[in-house]
């Protein structure tokens, strides 16, 4: 028998299309090189209700405050890419130390400029909230970057009203290495980096595997300890309203999230 032999109908009617294939809808635009953000996420995030959707745009290493300027005229065609012409429900993008050095502001207006009236979570901005949720007004900050680098991190949130009891950096150049810093090293560099006096831990970076440590890390603190994809998987679940608590994750999960 051949393809031609093969009785072919056409169905007696057009199917019947959901409005969406999940309710919800979460972008992410994460560099070329980034290993963590996208696990993490779906780990965290995704669900039978939540679908995330990810694109990248180019990004060079090492990690200095100029080569994370260079993203920033990506931005705008990164979310075009994520279902073009479709709306999505939240945006996050995924660098701490470029959204620092852009500016929360200016990361915001370059996605809407594609996706307008978008929610928009960067990494700081939604670490700071992290912060607020959990009560911390005196902070320790670990970092896998220079200090160069972690400079201007450092003017951010103490900025925003934090006062820093200590601030460690890793010396590390290189993302792709940042995110092979192994569980149990994340794990003992955060005990070393927190001063007894601090609120919380701030562990930064999307590439570190921090999320999935940082349960552990809570419990030989006895502190909250807030990390960079932590707090955006945080606040995308929170802004596309799904509220349930998952200590498992960490104490932030428990936490409702208050905009602005």
């Amino acid at each position: 028998m051949t393809a031609t032999d093969i009785r072919m109908d056409s169905a007696s009617r057009p199917p019947r299309l959901d409005d969406r294939p999940l309710a919800k809808r979460v972008g992410l635009i994460i560099l070329a090189t980034d290993h963590t953000t996208e696990v993490d996420f779906q780990r965290m995030v995704a669900s039978d209700r939540i679908g995330v959707y990810a694109t990248r745009i180019p990004y060079a290493n090492p990690v200095t405050p100029e080569n994370l300027m260079k993203m920033q005229p990506e931005l705008t065609a990164g979310a075009a890419l994520i279902l073009p012409d479709e709306p999505l429900d939240v945006v996050m993008y995924s660098c701490t130390s470029a959204s620092v050095v852009i500016g929360d502001g200016r990361i915001e207006a370059a996605v809407q400029a594609a996706k307008p009236g978008v929610a928009v979570a960067t990494p700081t901005a939604a670490s700071v909230r992290g912060l607020k949720a959990v009560g911390a007004k005196r902070i320790s900050v670990l970092t896998p970057y220079t200090v160069e680098t972690s400079r201007p991190m450092a003017r951010y949130f103490a900025d925003r009203g934090y006062q820093i009891d200590r601030f460690t950096c890793l010396g590390l150049t290189d993302d792709r290495e940042m995110a092979r810093i192994s569980h149990d090293e994340i794990t003992a560099f955060a005990k070393e980096a927190m001063a007894p006096e601090s609120d919380a831990l701030f562990i930064s970076c999307t590439a570190v595997r921090a999320a999935e440590v940082a349960p552990r890390i809570e419990t030989a603190l006895g502190k909250p300890v807030v990390s960079s994809n932590l707090a955006t998987a945080w606040a995308c679940l929170r802004l596309c309203g799904d509220a349930t608590p998952r200590p498992e994750l960490g104490m932030l999960m428990t936490k409702p999230y208050a905009a602005g």
